[in-house]
């Protein structure tokens, strides 16, 4: 089994036909077995950058209604959803100084590195076995820096 930490730029590409949907959703897919972890505030950010992309016309309001259904269903039911703690919010605190990151990134690279850590104490052969997904280049270099491995679903048209 693979582990990947997906934030929302990665997620919404499972609901939205872009550069890397193919490769998201193959890689999220429910019978490839994979565990794909999320932050709860992920799901905010899908949800909102659905909504946006209704409101700016870029998706059509029907097509962000079902593409927020679908994600809300599969909220429950493919991901597994870590919430914000008091302890990932001081490490993202720590994060958004040390990396310069934008708020929401620093709490996804927190938790991504608070799973790593997770992974290793319960003996899950990593890193290769675990990788953040994100389209969002400064998060990627950030994560690199602090030794994970990262992988772009724009580099995967």
């Amino acid at each position: 089994m693979a582990y990947y930490f997906l934030d929302s730029s990665a997620l919404v590409k499972r609901y939205v036909s872009e550069i890397g949907t193919a490769w998201v959703r193959n890689l999220t897919d429910i019978t490839s077995k994979n565990a794909i972890i999320i932050n709860r505030i992920t799901s905010i950010e899908v949800v909102a950058a659905l909504a946006r992309r209704a409101k700016s016309g870029s998706l059509s309001g029907s097509d962000a209604s079902y593409a927020i259904s679908r994600f809300k269903a599969e909220l429950v039911t493919h991901f597994r959803v870590t919430d914000l703690t008091a302890i990932l919010a001081n490490r993202a605190i720590n994060i958004a100084e040390t990396r310069q990151l934008r708020g929401y990134d620093a709490v996804q690279l927190a938790t991504a590195l608070f799973i790593y850590d997770e992974l290793v104490a319960v003996g899950v052969p990593t890193p290769h076995t675990y990788v953040l997904v994100s389209a969002d280049a400064e998060l990627n270099d950030a994560a690199s820096l602090e030794g994970l491995i990262v992988d772009n679903p724009n580099n995967h048209p």
